[in-house]
């Protein structure tokens, strides 16, 4: 599998490209902003991308929705708990002084335990209600890989003083959903660098 990691936006986002080295059908993860910079890394790994994928609704991850979907033609997926942010991004990111576009509406509602292909790869959603009330994250078996959002971080988690958090559902989440997957699984969260699962479930300081 192809996986390229493409830093963007103010807030410094992982927006995540998936690929399928076989038949080179793809998917975009989190379209934080710099529409330019994920398109041409897209075109760089010639793929054909299907499906762009956002693990919640902050403006912050959803920035470059409009730019990435038109020049793919590509379908939009959110939970459909995160889908009224969409056409309110602007309004926040203006908010903490940020310029922000509001994103169009999805095309398909994630949903937990939902498998997401494209090409020979799987994906599966998991719904890690806590950051947001629709976050989710996203496991490839195969790859030993979960994509987390902003669900949890290398040695930290995600925030839950925002409109919709929950820190006592966000700590369940990430013990039912996240904890239970094999140690050796690579998780690539919003922000920051990569860790693992047993790493997190051994050191992370707010387990």
């Amino acid at each position: 599998m192809i996986c390229e990691i493409v830093v963007v936006g103010p807030l410094a986002v992982n927006c995540i490209i998936l690929g399928c080295e076989e038949t080179r059908e793809g998917v975009v993860v989190d379209t934080g902003g710099d529409a330019e910079q994920i398109i041409a890394t897209v075109e760089g790994l010639r793929l054909n991308i299907g499906q762009v994928i956002n693990t919640h609704g902050h403006f912050d991850h959803v920035g470059a929705n409009r730019q990435v979907l038109e020049r793919f033609s590509a379908r939009l997926l959110i939970h459909e708990l995160d889908a009224p942010m969409l056409e309110r991004a602007a309004e926040v990111a203006r908010a903490y002084g940020i310029r922000g576009d509001n994103s169009p509406q999805p095309d398909a509602f994630l949903c937990d335990g939902m498998e997401i292909s494209f090409g020979a790869c799987r994906m599966k959603v998991l719904h890690t209600p806590g950051h947001t009330q629709g976050g989710c994250c996203l496991y490839i078996e195969k790859e030993k890989t979960v994509i987390t959002g902003d669900t949890l971080f290398a040695d930290s988690i995600g925030r839950t003083d925002l409109p919709g958090g929950s820190h006592e559902q966000l700590l369940a989440s990430i013990q039912s959903k996240l904890f239970t997957l094999p140690d050796d699984v690579v998780a690539y969260p919003g922000h920051g660098p990569e860790t693992t699962i047993g790493h997190e479930r051994q050191y992370n300081p707010y387990f």
